[in-house]
C-alpha cells in the first residue's frame, strides 16, 4: 500500500478541482494496444517499456490502471470474508501492480524527457491523480478490515515483519484521515488536488529557469580548464548556440564559479542560479508558496496536528519538530563560526593580491580555492583530471564488490528512454541476479537539475520472488564524443551519494515489498546514501580509480595525502548554506499565519539567524524543490543532517575495526541496516548495527568542528 502512496505522490499537480468520484472511465481499447498497459516483458521479470513510448499514451493509461487498481482495493474492501492478513493487508501490498507500472514510465518521463506536451498533460492528470489516495483511505470498509487486524487478537499471532507492515498500513491511513467523518474528508481531498496544482505549478516554472543558460566567449576562457572549455563548448553546439555556454545546473554552475576569473561574469552566473524561480515574470514561484503552505497548515489540522511539521515527523525518527530544530542549532554556531574564518582568510588573501573587493557569494568558490591552494598546496584544477566519471563508476562498483560482494555486468538491448541510459545486471557474490542498475549521467534539455535514485519496481519475495529495478540519474555536462567526463570532487561525492540509495534498494532482502529498500523513515533514508560517500576519499578507491585522463597515471600518493589533510576544508561553508535551507524549511511550516511575502520573510529569517553575508541557501524558498514540488521533503530537509549524525558515527566504525573495507563490519552494516527496509524501526536498525545510540558528537568531529 505504501508503494500506492508514493506513485500517487510522485504524480502530483494541476489546475483544475476535481473530486475523487469524478475520475473520469477509463477509454475505450484503441487498436493498437497501449504499451503502457502490457505486461513488462524481458529479462528478470519484465522491465519498463520505454520503448515505443508517445506522450499521448500516458493520459490513457493512466486512467486505465487507475480503475484496475481501485477495481482491486474496492474487492479486498468487499470481500465478505473476516479480514486476515493475507486477505486485506498482504493483497493490499500487492494491488496496483499495472498503476505502479504505468507511473514509473510517466515518473521517468516527467523527470528527464520533459516538453510542452508531457507538461500539458502532467497539468491535466495532476489533480486526478491526487485524489486517488483519498478515494482509498475515504474507503469507509477497506479500513475497518484494517483497523480489525491491527487492533484484534489476530496482530499478536502475526510474525514481525507482518506486524510491521500491518502497523505501516494503519498508521499510513491514519495519517491520510480514515478516520475523519465525511465532510472533513471531502475538504481534505479538496485540499490534496489543490496542493497537487500548486506543486505541478512549481516545478513546471523551476524547469523553465533551470533550461536557462549563460553564454560566454573565447574572451572569457581564463581559469577555465580545458576540461569544462570542451564540455561548455558542447553544452552550446547542443543548443544550436554560438561559443560557449554555462548549464543552469550544480554541475555546471559550481565549477565555473570556482575556476572563472572573470568576476562580472561571476556574478552574472551566480544570479541566474540562484534567482530561479525568483525573477518577477510569469515563471515566478513566490505567490505559490504561501498558498501550498497555509493548504498544508489547513490539511495537518483537519488531520488533528498543529501544524504540517508535527503531522510529517509524527513517525519520523526525530518525533517532532523540536528535536529536529534541536540537532540543526546545535551544529549552526559551530558551522556560522567557522564561515567567519573562512571568509577572513580569503579576504587576506583578496587584499594581499591587490583586488580591493569586499568576499561576495560569487567569490565564495573562486577564493575558497585559493586559500586551499595557500594551505594545503591543493586546488580543483589538481584533482579535476583525475575525476572521470566513468572511472569513478568503475571505483564506485568495484567498492560495492569489496563490501558487499555484489558484481556487475554492463547488459545491451534493455529499453532505456534515452540513448545516454545505460544498464548493469547485478548478481551476487555467488552469481545469483540480485536486480538491474539504470544509469543516466548527462544534464539535457527537457531533465530537471540534481541528482535523485528511483526504484522501478521494488524487491519482494511474496507471493514469489520479485528483484528490484534501480535507478540512478545525474546531471553532469557531457564531454564531446570520445573525451572523457571529468567532474568536481563535489560532483564525484553526489554519485557516490545516489548510488549509496541504489545499493540501499538492491541489498533490501525482505518478504513484503511495501516494507523494502528505500521505504524507510524519511531522516534515515538518507543515512545508506550518506555513508557511502565516505568510499571515494578512501585510498584503495583513489589509487585504481583516480586515473589521469590523459596519462592514466595513478593520483600521485602527495595528492592523495593533501586530499586527506583537507578533508575538513570549506565545511563552514557547506554546513551552513545546507543548514540555512533546512531551518527555513522549518520555520516555514511552524509559521501559524502563512500569508508572508516570501523574499522578505525569507531575508528576515536569515538575519536572525545570522546568516553570513557571503552565503546564499543552498535551495532559496522560491527554487526549493525538495520541499514545494510535492510533500517529500517537506518539514524534513533536516533530514540529510539527522541522517549524517548516524552517518558519521557508522563511518567511525569502520575506522575503529581498522579499514573502511572491513569485511565484519561490511557484514554487520548490511544484516542490520541495509537489508532490513522498513521491517525494523529505524532506531532499533541503528542500535542493531552499533550496540548503542548514536554519538552525535560524530558529527561535529567528522566536520571538523570542536567537540566540547
Amino acid at each position: 500500500m505504501r508503494s500506492v502512496l508514493l506513485a500517487v505522490a510522485l504524480l502530483a499537480g494541476c489546475p483544475k478541482s476535481v473530486t475523487p468520484e469524478s475520475i473520469p472511465e477509463a477509454p475505450m481499447q484503441a487498436e493498437s494496444p497501449n504499451p503502457l498497459l502490457q505486461e513488462w516483458t524481458g529479462p528478470h521479470g519484465g522491465v519498463p517499456p520505454f520503448a515505443g513510448i508517445e506522450t499521448a499514451h500516458f493520459k490513457p493509461a493512466l486512467m486505465a490502471a487507475t480503475d484496475e487498481m481501485m477495481a482491486e482495493i474496492d474487492a479486498i474492501a468487499d470481500n465478505t470474508e473476516p479480514a486476515t492478513f493475507e486477505n486485506t493487508i498482504a493483497a493490499l501490498d500487492l494491488s496496483g501492480e499495472t498503476f505502479s507500472h504505468v507511473r514509473t514510465v510517466y515518473g521517468v518521463y516527467g523527470g528527464t524527457m520533459s516538453d510542452d506536451e508531457l507538461r500539458g498533460v502532467q497539468r491535466e492528470m495532476a489533480p486526478v491523480l491526487a485524489g486517488i489516495w483519498d478515494k482509498i483511505t475515504s474507503n469507509r470498509a477497506l479500513f475497518e478490515r484494517i483497523d480489525a487486524i491491527y487492533t484484534g487478537d489476530i496482530y499478536a499471532t502475526l510474525s514481525p515483519e507482518q506486524q510491521r507492515l500491518t502497523w505501516d498500513t494503519h498508521n499510513s491511513f491514519v495519517k491520510s484521515g480514515a478516520k475523519l467523518g465525511d465532510t472533513e474528508k471531502a475538504r481534505l481531498a479538496e485540499v490534496n488536488q489543490e496542493l497537487a496544482t500548486l506543486y505541478t505549478t512549481f516545478s513546471q516554472n523551476l524547469l523553465h529557469d533551470e533550461e536557462l543558460v549563460t553564454p560566454f566567449t573565447e574572451a572569457d576562457l581564463e581559469g577555465l580548464s580545458d576540461g569544462y572549455i570542451t564540455a561548455a563548448k558542447a553544452a552550446a553546439e547542443e543548443r544550436e548556440l554560438d561559443g560557449y555556454v554555462v548549464v543552469n545546473t550544480r554541475s555546471s554552475v559550481d565549477p565555473f564559479l570556482t575556476m572563472s576569473t572573470n568576476r562580472d561574469l561571476r556574478e552574472t552566473v551566480w544570479r541566474r542560479f540562484t534567482d530561479r524561480g525568483d525573477n518577477a515574470d510569469e515563471y515566478d514561484n513566490n505567490a505559490l508558496i504561501p498558498q501550498i503552505l497555509t493548504l498544508r497548515r489547513e490539511r495537518a489540522q483537519l488531520l488533528g496536528y498543529e501544524t504540517h511539521a508535527h503531522w510529517r515527523l509524527v513517525d519520523a525518527m526525530a518525533g517532532n519538530p523540536d528535536n529536529a530544530m534541536a540537532l540543526m542549532m546545535d551544529v549552526w554556531p559551530a558551522a556560522v563560526a567557522r564561515v567567519g574564518e573562512e571568509v577572513a582568510d580569503m579576504q587576506a588573501i583578496a587584499d594581499a593580491e591587490g583586488a580591493d573587493l569586499t568576499i561576495e557569494a560569487w567569490d565564495y568558490h573562486f577564493y575558497q580555492e585559493k586559500v586551499r591552494k595557500d594551505r594545503y598546496d591543493l586546488d580543483e584544477a589538481e584533482i579535476t583530471p583525475y575525476m572521470d566519471m566513468e572511472r569513478l563508476r568503475e571505483g564506485m562498483m568495484w567498492a560495492s564488490n569489496q563490501l558487499y560482494g555484489l558484481q556487475w555486468n554492463q547488459v545491451e538491448g534493455i529499453p532505456v528512454v534515452h540513448p545516454d541510459v545505460r544498464v548493469w545486471e547485478v548478481t551476487d557474490a555467488e552469481g545469483a541476479h540480485v536486480g538491474l542498475w539504470y544509469f543516466d549521467p548527462y544534464a539535457r534539455t527537457g531533465k530537471r537539475s540534481g541528482a535523485w535514485m528511483n526504484a522501478y519496481r521494488p524487491q519482494a519475495a511474496y507471493p514469489e520472488t520479485q528483484t528490484i529495478l534501480v535507478s540512478n540519474t545525474s546531471n553532469f555536462v557531457k564531454a564531446p564524443e570520445g573525451e572523457p567526463t571529468l567532474i568536481s570532487w563535489d560532483d564525484a561525492n553526489t554519485l557516490f551519494h545516489e548510488f549509496g540509495h541504489a545499493l540501499h534498494g538492491l541489498l533490501s532482502d525482505v518478504t513484503y515489498s511495501g516494507l523494502s529498500g528505500t521505504n524507510v523513515a524519511r531522516d534515515f533514508v538518507e543515512y545508506p546514501s550518506q555513508l557511502n560517500e565516505h568510499w571515494l576519499g578512501t585510498p584503495e578507491m583513489l589509487e585504481q580509480f583516480a586515473l589521469h585522463a590523459e596519462t592514466g597515471e595513478a593520483m600521485p600518493a602527495e595528492l592523495l595525502e593533501k586530499i586527506e589533510r583537507a578533508a575538513t576544508f570549506n565545511q563552514g561553508f557547506g554546513t551552513t548554506e545546507y543548514l540555512a535551507s533546512a531551518l527555513v524549511d522549518m520555520k516555514l511550516h511552524l509559521l501559524e499565519d502563512p500569508n508572508i511575502d516570501v523574499d522578505t520573510w525569507e531575508r528576515e529569517t536569515l538575519t536572525e539567524l545570522g546568516m553570513p553575508a557571503q552565503l546564499v541557501m543552498r535551495h532559496r524558498t522560491p527554487q526549493f524543490a525538495h520541499v514545494f514540488s510535492g510533500d517529500g521533503y517537506s518539514a524534513g530537509y533536516y533530514s540529510y543532517l539527522w541522517s549524517d549524525t548516524l552517518t558519521a558515527d557508522t563511518a567511525e566504525a569502520f575506522v575503529e575495526a581498522g579499514s573502511m573495507y572491513d569485511q565484519a563490519t561490511a557484514q554487520r552494516l548490511r544484516d542490520t541496516v541495509l537489508s532490513v527496509g522498513n521491517t525494523v524501526d529505524s532506531a532499533q536498525a541503528f542500535r542493531n548495527f552499533r550496540g548503542r545510540d548514536v554519538d552525535t558528537s560524530a558529527l561535529l568531529r567528522s566536520r571538523g568542528f570542536p567537540v566540547e
